[in-house]
C-alpha cells in the first residue's frame, strides 16, 4: 500500500539521503587522498595498498545489484541503518586501525555501507519525485561531488593532523543523516505499490542485461580469489547460464534500450571517471603546485551544475541532454590534447561540464522508462558502470596510452625503443609496450631524459584525444539516434505506472 507522504517529509528524506551520498563521496576522497601515508606508515607496496583501497570500491557494485533483489522485503529505513551501521564501523575502525589488515576490513565496511546507500536512495529519490525524476536524481547525485570538494578541501588543509585524525571527518556526515534518518518514513517503492510482480520486475532487465552484469560481477570477484586468474571465458559463461535462468523464469531478453545503455555504461563510466588521472598532469603548466586541486575545482563545477539540473531537464529529453553531454565531453577532451596556456583551462571546464550529467540522467532516463523493474534496473546499471570502468574501460585506456607511448619512444631513439620493448595484454591481445623503468635508464645513459619526458606527456595528450573520439563520440551518435527515435513517436514521454 502506497504510503502518503507530506511535502516536508520528503524534503527531510530527500536531504538525508543526499547527505548520505556526501558521506560515501567524503569516505572515498578520504581514502584517496590518505592512501600514501598508509603506504609509508605500514610499509606497504603499491600492490598492498591497492587491495586494501579496492576493498571500498569492489563491494559497491556487487552489493548494490544483489542488494536491489530483496530491497523491498527488508525496507529501506533498515536498509539505510544498515548501511550507516556499516559506515560508523568505518570510520572508527580506521580511527582505531594498528595494522593494514585492519584498514582493509575498515575499508570493507565503507564499501558494502556505500553499495546500500545507493541501492536505497536511487528508488527512494524516484518514488517521491516520480514527476520529475530526471531533475531530482541529477540534484541527489550532486552530493558526490559535493562531498570531493568538502572532504578534499578539508583533507587539503588539515594535511598535518595526520590521517588517524583526519578520518574523524568522514565521521560527521555519517552520524548527521543518521540522525535525520530516525524521523523520516519512507515510501513504498513505485514497482510495490503498482503492484507489480517480482517476475515483471525482471522482464525489463531480462535475460540480456542480466548476462552482461553478471559477467562483469563474475570477473571482478575471481580477480579478489587469492590464487585464481580471472579468465574472460568463464565469466561470459557464468553470465550467460545466470541470464539464461532469468530468461526462461521471465521469457523476457529485456527491453532493447536497457540493454543498449547497459552497453553505454562503459564508455560513459570511462569518460566520466577513466581519463581524470592525465587531467590533474594536464592542469600543471596552468595551476602549478596547485595542480592537486584540480579535481576538487572539476568537482565544484559537476556540483554547482547538477543542482541547476531543473533548467536542463524542462527544455530537454534525458537522451537529449546525454548528447548534449558527449558533445561538451568530447570537445574537452580533445582541447585538452592539443592547446596550451589558459585554453587548458577553458577545454578542462568544458570536459567538466560534459561530465556532469551523465550519470544522473541515465538514471532519470532508467527510471523514467523502466519504472517495473523499480530499485534492480536502477542499481543494476550503476553498477555496470562501475565494474566496466575496472574491467573494460581503463585497460583500454592503458592500452591506447601504450601504443602511443611505444610509437614516441621510438620516434625518439630506436635505441631507447630496442631496449625497454615488452610484451603487454589486453583481453588475449598482445601488443608492444615500453617499460618505463628501463626506458629512464636507457634514456639517462644518452642524456635524453627530458625528451623521454616530453614523449610520455605527448602520449597522455595522444590518448585524450584516443578517448575523445572512440567514447564521447560513440556516445553521442547513440544517444542522439535513441532520442531521434522518440521524437518519431510523438515525443519522449515517462512511462506512468497504474495498479
Amino acid at each position: 500500500m502506497q504510503v502518503e507522504i507530506s511535502n516536508r517529509e520528503k524534503s527531510l528524506l530527500f536531504w538525508a539521503s543526499f547527505i548520505s551520498l556526501m558521506a560515501a563521496a567524503m569516505g572515498f576522497t578520504y581514502r584517496a587522498m590518505v592512501l600514501g601515508e598508509w603506504m609509508t606508515e605500514f610499509n606497504l607496496t603499491g600492490v598492498e595498498g591497492a587491495k586494501i583501497f579496492g576493498a571500498s570500491l569492489w563491494p559497491i557494485a556487487i552489493t548494490m545489484v544483489f542488494f536491489s533483489l530483496f530491497v523491498d522485503k527488508v525496507g529501506y529505513k533498515p536498509s539505510m541503518f544498515m548501511a550507516f551501521g556499516l559506515q560508523l564501523a568505518a570510520c572508527i575502525m580506521t580511527f582505531l586501525a594498528k595494522s593494514p589488515t585492519q584498514l582493509y576490513y575498515a575499508c570493507l565496511c565503507g564499501g558494502l555501507g556505500h553499495g546500500i546507500i545507493e541501492a536505497v536512495i536511487n528508488p527512494v529519490c524516484a518514488s517521491i519525485y516520480k514527476e520529475e525524476k530526471t531533475k531530482w536524481l541529477n540534484i541527489l547525485h550532486a552530493a558526490w561531488p559535493a562531498g570531493f570538494v568538502v572532504g578534499g578541501s578539508i583533507i587539503n588543509f588539515t594535511a598535518a593532523w595526520g590521517w588517524q585524525m583526519n578520518s574523524i571527518w568522514m565521521l560527521v556526515p555519517v552520524v548527521v543523516y543518521g540522525i535525520m534518518f530516525l524521523g523520516v518514513r519512507f515510501p513504498v517503492d513505485e514497482r510495490v505499490a503498482a503492484k507489480v510482480s517480482y517476475v515483471d520486475m525482471l522482464k525489463d532487465v531480462g535475460a540480456l542485461a542480466t548476462t552482461f552484469a553478471i559477467f562483469l560481477i563474475t570477473y571482478e570477484v575471481m580477480n579478489l580469489i587469492p590464487g585464481v586468474e580471472a579468465s574472460l571465458l568463464i565469466a561470459l559463461l557464468v553470465g550467460v547460464a545466470v541470464g539464461a535462468v532469468v530468461g526462461v523464469m521471465t521469457k523476457s531478453l529485456g527491453k532493447p534500450f536497457y540493454f543498449i545503455l547497459c552497453l553505454l555504461m562503459v564508455p560513459l563510466a570511462t569518460t566520466e571517471l577513466g581519463t581524470d588521472a592525465w587531467i590533474k598532469e594536464l592542469m600543471t603548466p596552468v595551476m602549478g603546485k596547485y595542480a592537486g586541486w584540480a579535481l576538487v575545482l572539476s568537482a565544484g563545477i559537476m556540483m554547482v551544475l547538477r543542482f541547476q539540473a531543473g533548467f536542463l531537464t524542462k527544455r530537454f529529453s534525458a537522451p537529449t541532454i546525454l548528447t548534449i553531454s558527449s558533445f561538451f565531453s568530447m570537445v574537452g577532451l580533445m582541447m585538452l590534447s592539443k592547446v596550451d596556456g589558459i585554453w587548458i583551462f577553458v577545454a578542462f571546464v568544458l570536459y567538466a561540464v560534459g561530465q556532469t550529467f551523465y550519470w544522473p540522467t541515465v538514471l532519470g532516463f532508467v527510471s523514467e522508462q523502466y519504472p517495473k523493474s523499480g530499485a534492480l534496473s536502477l542499481n543494476m546499471i550503476t553498477a555496470v558502470g562501475l565494474l566496466s570502468l575496472g574491467i573494460i574501460g581503463t585497460p583500454v585506456i592503458g592500452a591506447f596510452n601504450d601504443n602511443h607511448t611505444k610509437n614516441n619512444v621510438k620516434e625518439l631513439s630506436v635505441e631507447i625503443y630496442e631496449k625497454a620493448k615488452k610484451d603487454a595484454n589486453v583481453f588475449g591481445v598482445s601488443y608492444e609496450a615500453i617499460d618505463a623503468k628501463v626506458a629512464e635508464e636507457v634514456a639517462q645513459t644518452l642524456d635524453k631524459n627530458e625528451e623521454l619526458t616530453a614523449a610520455t606527456t605527448k602520449s597522455g595528450r595522444q590518448s585524450l584525444m584516443t578517448v575523445a573520439l572512440a567514447f564521447p563520440l560513440l556516445m553521442g551518435v547513440c544517444f542522439a539516434l535513441i532520442a531521434l527515435y522518440y521524437k518519431a513517436k510523438g515525443g519522449y514521454k515517462p512511462v506512468e505506472l497504474t495498479e
